[in-house]
């Protein structure tokens, strides 16, 4: 699902709310989880996940034009961890 068919999706579910609002809904929705990431804090969604972020250690890479070795920087990355109940709707038959 890519984000015009979830603010279709919203929109169709909240017929009382304007398109603006509903935009505006999910543009705070996914601002808010990306400001407390960024602060080091973490978002959990009872039922759906936990969003948070995992360190990584600077270290060697190769550019795979030339080969030549070259020092990619530490570096902090988002990471989701699904929750019990994703897994096991996603694992259903």
């Amino acid at each position: 699902m890519i984000r015009s068919e979830l603010l279709q999706a919203m929109a169709k579910e909240n017929p009382d709310l304007k398109t603006e609002e509903v935009e505006q809904i999910v543009d705070i929705f996914f601002d808010e989880i990306a400001n407390r990431l960024a602060e080091g804090g973490r978002v959990e969604l009872r039922g759906f996940g936990a969003f948070s972020t995992r360190e990584r250690e600077a270290r060697k890479g190769r550019n795979p034009r030339t080969g030549e070795s070259v020092d990619v920087p530490a570096k902090k990355v988002p990471y989701f961890k699904p929750g019990k109940e994703m897994r096991i709707a996603l694992n259903e038959d």
